[in-house]
């Protein structure tokens, strides 16, 4: 799944790539592809997660004006559960990356790893940028429009798989998710791979020795 969208054409592009949901139970990992142009006006642009959520919506049509060419990338729960979550995660980015109508001729990523080449789909020169969500402003960018498409997504899902709270934690593992999950048994949307969502087994008792 992916959704892109272009407004200017340069020679040479850089793309900033970052994604949002890894770490949570519900709901699919998006990531984030963003190229920016030489001059922007995109006050307060940062690493999302130090965003309110009023202020990444703020953000979120600004960078799609702005943006040389943006799109996000996605991989459901089934996917997730069948490759494990970093190669989604890197599927997701590939996604995001190939719908971007800019070609990018260099790949900025947050992180400490690179795309591998199976998930990208093209060569591409990259590098990987620890914090880079919070130093590169493209990666900033593209941390925005992950975040911001993936909670709108959330609170969708949680309209259609009420009782879990969804549109509230956004998947993550909070104590009422747990306390839902454990209640309603897991719905479509979780990740049934994940601790905290797979049934745990019970705990083996020693056998004594008298």
């Amino acid at each position: 799944m992916s959704l892109t969208l272009q407004t200017q054409h340069p020679q040479a592009s850089i793309a900033g790539i970052d994604e949002a949901g890894r770490g949570c139970l519900a709901g699919p990992v998006v990531a984030g592809a963003c190229i920016l142009p030489e001059t922007y006006d995109l006050p307060g642009l940062t690493d999302s997660k130090k965003l309110t959520a009023a202020r990444r919506e703020t953000l979120y049509p600004l960078i799609r004006e702005q943006a040389v060419a943006w799109a996000v990338g996605v991989s459901w729960p089934g996917e997730i559960d069948r490759v494990n979550i970093l190669q989604a995660t890197f599927l997701a980015m590939g996604r995001a990356v190939r719908a971007l109508k800019v070609s990018p001729c260099f790949l900025r990523i947050d992180g400490d790893k690179t795309i591998p080449v199976h998930a990208l789909g093209l060569s591409v020169p990259q590098e990987w940028v620890v914090g880079g969500d919070g130093t590169v402003p493209a990666i900033s960018a593209a941390s925005v429009l992950a975040k911001t498409f993936r909670d709108r997504l959330m609170i969708k899902l949680g309209q259609r798989y009420p009782g879990y709270g969804l549109e509230k934690h956004m998947g993550y593992g909070t104590q009422v998710h747990l306390e839902a999950i454990i209640r309603l048994g897991p719905c479509p949307m979780h990740r049934l791979t994940f601790r905290g969502v797979r049934p745990e087994p019970a705990p083996q008792r020693q056998a004594s020795l008298i």
